[in-house]
């Protein structure tokens, strides 16, 4: 069964930092890309950043020049450096896999982070 186990979420006061990590296994096929998404309270699911098997990455506009995500293929692991925190940033924060077999996607449990004003 494939897992993505999330770590590194918490509580944390605005302008501070968090790294969140993510660890897949048992995933059936070659990994395409790994990402983070985030879903905050009454809001849809949205992107947050993502790096391809080849090192290519792209971000949400609301995160660029404050997070930093990064990934070790051997590991099929995924981080995610979170800088300058902001309150709006306080959501439940998601790992996310794409294979590259018919595009399917694999999904972490969700790991809580909240940053306080």
């Amino acid at each position: 069964q494939v897992q993505l186990v999330e770590s590194g979420g918490g509580l944390v006061q605005a302008g501070g930092s968090l790294r969140l990590s993510c660890a897949a296994s048992r995933i059936p096929f070659s990994i395409a890309a790994m990402g983070w998404y985030r879903q905050a309270p009454g809001k849809q699911r949205e992107l947050v950043a993502l790096i391809t098997s080849r090192g290519n990455t792209n971000y949400a506009d609301s995160v660029k020049g404050r997070f930093t995500i990064s990934g070790d293929n051997a590991k099929n692991t995924v981080y995610l450096q979170m800088n300058s925190l902001e309150p709006e940033d306080t959501a439940v924060y998601y790992c996310n896999t794409k294979v590259t077999v018919g595009g399917m996607m694999y999904w972490g449990k969700g790991t809580l982070v909240t940053v306080s004003s």
